[in-house]
């Protein structure tokens, strides 16, 4: 049986990573997209294929929309229609909102928000075409339910992101396409090295940073045959946090 294509944006590091490995692992052919850090990308694909999983490369930055489109429609003329499409792409810049700049502002909407749609739109038809129904699994964050001080493009990002996840769903699901949207919340990945650890323990009764592969393994489930009845859901993985 042919490995059924996946695509994981982000996926040179953090969770995006975690991902990847992990369903590759579970058979899956999995295309890794970066926007930089190619080196990094060139360990994941080098960490599955010594597994004796399948991957490839896939760099395209998913906030310039005709470079994404043109990429994802390239690689989906050599590999067929996705089975499944991981949006984990994102990025941080943290400023009280008086001093948040409008670059800040654009960066994260640009990236975090309509990355969303330009990696999701020119995969959806292709997905409809086949004919054997499909994923699309989108990463929001605890920041994007709560809000968290600092953060307001962020979590204005996160917090469309479940909006899209809940109205796409109900256009795609009698396509047999689920939406689905996991918020997590700290996580041990190079976006929270610089947090102070002690003050953010003390916000989470689990009282530990989450590990990559546990949202990996969510992903995992949500993009399997087991999880065929649920969509439009948002699944908070989180330490209890909220």
């Amino acid at each position: 049986m042919t490995a059924l294509s996946v695509l994981v944006t982000g996926a040179s590091r953090g969770l995006g990573a975690a991902i990847a490995e992990r369903l590759a692992r579970e058979g899956c052919h999995v295309a890794l997209n970066f926007r930089s850090g190619s080196e990094a990308a060139c360990e994941v694909l080098g960490r599955i294929e010594s597994a004796g999983g399948k991957a490839r490369l896939l760099p395209f930055d998913v906030a310039d929309r005709d470079a994404a489109r043109a990429a994802i429609e390239f690689d989906m003329a050599a590999h067929g229609a996705y089975w499944a499409v991981v949006c984990n792409a994102g990025i941080a810049c943290d400023a009280p909102f008086p001093l948040m700049g409008g670059d800040d502002w654009d960066r994260v909407l640009r990236t975090d928000l309509d990355g969303f749609y330009n990696v999701v739109h020119p995969t959806v038809m292709p997905m409809v075409e086949a004919r054997r129904g499909g994923r699309i699994v989108v990463l929001s964050s605890i920041s994007g339910i709560v809000g968290n001080y600092g953060q307001v493009n962020y979590s204005a990002a996160k917090a469309g992101l479940i909006g899209a996840t809940k109205a796409l769903s109900k256009e795609l699901a009698r396509r047999r396409i689920t939406v689905n949207a996991v918020a997590p919340g700290v996580f041990e990945t190079d976006m929270t090295s610089g947090i102070p650890k002690n003050e953010v323990l003390k916000a989470i009764p689990m009282r530990r940073y989450g590990r990559p592969e546990e949202v990996a393994g969510l992903v995992n489930y949500l993009v399997s045959s087991e999880a065929e009845y649920l969509t439009g859901q948002v699944i908070s993985i989180n330490g209890g946090m909220a």
